[in-house]
């Protein structure tokens, strides 16, 4: 078996596990006696402890094993939970969290021993119960002598295995070479939720000391977890008995081993087919060299140079998954119409082809929506962190607030998940320490002393809308303005004209903070203008609106998908473009005779608002015609409250377009977003409307 293989496993499940945990550690924090929260924090240390001593990681098995400790007294009423308990199991969450880090970069733990967590955990758990935690020692490779016993005398059941005659010539051979030849009964703790998993681990540790040449039961029933809590083997090796005792004993949830000299059966019985096939029947001896092999590639897959354990997997319910197959199947089928058609003398003239053809359509639009649902992902998997930041962020900043979420159960893209926690951080933090007043100043104007940050998310249209509000100060603009000023970013007549969302835009500009010192939760300039960047990078947009004493409001909207869009294809001189369907308000047929200038800008008066004009044939360099029209076919898009009207010379139609990435071939100065391939082969550029606006 190869631990490497199960690597996206474990950090998957382990995010999980720390995540439950930070989440009912903040429950634990205002509800100190809830049952069913400590329970709940027991099961998921335990679970974790598990994990990691499966995956042979010492030290976060080691750490946990000491929370788990502390839990364990807590349920059983031994003690109660203190305000310091709690921060010291943040730190333990923490520094899971590195070891986390560290194994996805790395796939080793690191040597970071957290021996202060550690100290510090004993210290409590002492203080409460009046005896010393029964952590394993740095490395966990014994048991106490409680544990040994647990459960009366252990028998030696090796003495019963029957051998084949290939098993016992190799036997012999060892002991003529003067190997030991050790026999062993290896029995697991009762309560062991992995039984198969601590085999592995002891044959693992086996095959490092030697070969086992021969297991009862077999190997592949042990890895179906076909026994019940005891195994024997019997293995030949340099080391002496109670190295290999050690070695065996030290892999957790193991609650005795047996070993003694091995000593061959003077009688066997095994059937005639065995003897012919001694490899099959030495099920041990040749699994064990099969999986020597494999632990050694597993040692070497382990620690590979460097490279970072990408978390590519998506849970899919498996209804999902029948939906597309089926659909895939109805593929086939139209497939295969096609094909019937394609072979008829008159299949091409008659009605048949066209049916095929909207068949074909039908089932491709189904399935671009059932692929688009895999994707899918609540952006609760990114959001569930940020009420342990906001209380860690309200002891440090010495400030009281609450953090209120909504909407967690709203679905985006995968990819799109990926990448957005970042930026709705800084906004988090931003509001903690920017947005929220001291608690003294808040309770002079008159507010609640604790304040509200508020995280809200929604579905709009082909858009997902998360908003970030505080209950602040709100922005102080001529403040900003002054800064602005004092930085040289803007000139004095510049300031003189500027509006209220001018200069809340002055902002998202890079190195911008309004921030008197720096510190390690804001300040450095780097914050506003990373977000803005990212999330249009995603092809969405970020605003601001802000009231001055009353709070501010950060409103992003993000596409639902970043893979498949509906587009509006238009014609500028002999090329097409795509205008994603998102962005278009209207599109409107405009008399040139209607066009205004303001600061010698073209604009249009639309129904009372005034919209400048973006000639797109001149922003990406089209020859223009060659005779000015007496009306212009402008397409209204919007970025947020923002619009603009793109001049277009034709209109083609709504098409179902796939993006692909340009890559780093163009400097388009972001107007482009990607391309598309179109159905004759032609290939269109995806125009970005956010970027021109």
């Amino acid at each position: 078996m190869d631990v490497g293989q199960y690597l996206e496993i474990f950090i998957d499940e382990t995010k999980e596990h720390l995540q439950d945990l930070n989440e009912q550690l903040l429950v634990l924090e205002k509800e100190p006696d809830n049952e069913n929260t400590i329970n709940e924090i027991f099961r998921a240390a335990h679970s974790l402890k598990g994990m990691a001593g499966t995956m042979g990681y010492k030290r976060m098995q080691r750490l946990t094993h000491d929370m788990e400790n502390v839990f364990s007294e807590i349920r059983n009423g031994k003690m109660t939970v203190q305000a310091n308990l709690i921060d010291v199991l943040f730190k333990g969450l923490d520094a899971l969290e590195s070891y986390l880090a560290i194994i996805q970069s790395t796939s080793d733990e690191g040597t970071e021993d957290n021996e202060d967590i550690i100290n510090a955990l004993n210290e409590i758990l002492e203080a409460g119960t009046g005896k010393k935690s029964s952590a394993p020692a740095k490395e966990p490779e014994t048991k106490t002598e409680e544990t040994k016993s647990e459960g009366g005398a252990s028998e030696a059941k090796f003495a019963a295995l029957k051998l084949s005659e290939y098993e016992v010539n190799t036997i012999n051979k060892a002991k003529e070479v003067e190997q030991n030849v050790f026999g062993l009964t290896v029995y697991i703790q009762e309560n062991c939720i992995l039984k198969a998993a601590r085999a592995f681990l002891v044959f693992k540790c086996l095959e490092e000391l030697g070969e086992v040449v021969k297991s009862d039961p077999v190997v592949q029933d042990i890895e179906d977890e076909k026994f019940d809590f005891d195994f024997s083997v019997v293995l030949i090796t340099q080391a002496p008995m109670d190295k290999v005792k050690t070695a065996v004993m030290a892999v957790s949830e193991i609650k005795d081993v047996v070993i003694d000299n091995f000593v061959v059966p003077t009688t066997t019985t095994e059937t005639k087919e065995q003897k012919k096939a001694p490899q099959a029947t030495a099920k041990g001896g040749a699994a064990a060299a099969t999986a020597t092999a494999t632990t050694k590639n597993a040692q070497q897959a382990k620690k590979p140079a460097g490279k970072p354990v990408v978390n590519r997997s998506v849970r899919v319910d498996i209804e999902k998954l029948d939906v597309l197959m089926n659909l895939v199947s109805e593929l086939i089928i139209a497939k295969n119409g096609l094909i019937s058609i394609g072979g008829s003398e008159d299949g091409k003239n008659s009605n048949s082809f066209n049916e095929q053809i909207e068949y074909l359509e039908r089932v491709t639009t189904n399935l671009h929506e059932s692929v688009m649902k895999v994707r899918m992902m609540p952006i609760e998997s990114v959001v569930n962190k940020f009420p342990r930041m906001i209380r860690d962020l309200s002891k440090k900043l010495d400030k009281k607030m609450e953090l209120y979420m909504t909407g967690e159960d709203t679905e985006l893209d995968r990819t799109v998940i990926d990448e957005i926690g970042d930026p709705l951080m800084h906004l988090l933090r931003n509001a903690a320490d920017h947005g929220l007043e001291k608690n003294e100043d808040r309770v002079a104007a008159g507010k609640p002393e604790v304040g509200s940050v508020f995280l809200d998310a929604y579905q709009d249209g082909n858009n997902v809308v998360i908003e970030v509000r505080d209950d602040g100060a709100g922005i102080d603009t001529d403040k900003v303005i002054q800064k602005a000023l004092d930085k040289g970013a803007i000139t004095p007549e510049q300031a003189e004209v500027m509006t209220e969302k001018d200069a809340i835009d002055l902002l998202f500009k890079p190195s911008f903070s309004t921030a008197e010192k720096i510190t390690d939760v804001s300040g450095r300039g780097v914050g506003l203008d990373v977000v803005k960047t990212k999330i249009e990078k995603l092809g969405g947009d970020i605003e601001c609106k802000s009231v001055l004493g009353e709070g501010s409001n950060f409103i992003i909207r993000l596409p639902l998908t970043l893979a498949i869009i509906q587009a509006l294809m238009v014609e500028l001189g002999s090329e097409k473009y795509a205008i994603p369907l998102g962005s278009i308000q209207t599109i409107e047929d405009v008399p040139c005779s209607d066009i205004k200038y303001v600061q010698t800008k073209e604009v249009i008066n639309l129904r009372g608002t005034v919209i400048p004009l973006i000639r797109l044939d001149k922003v990406l360099d089209v020859e223009p015609r060659e005779v000015e029209p007496e009306s212009l076919t402008v397409v209204i898009v919007s970025k947020g409250e923002k619009l603009a009207g793109l001049v277009v010379d034709n209109l083609i139609g709504q098409l179902e377009i796939v993006i692909k990435s340009i890559g780093k071939y163009i400097n388009n100065n972001k107007v482009i977003s990607g391309a598309a391939i179109l159905g004759d082969g032609e290939v269109a550029l995806i125009i970005d409307a956010n970027a021109l606006v």
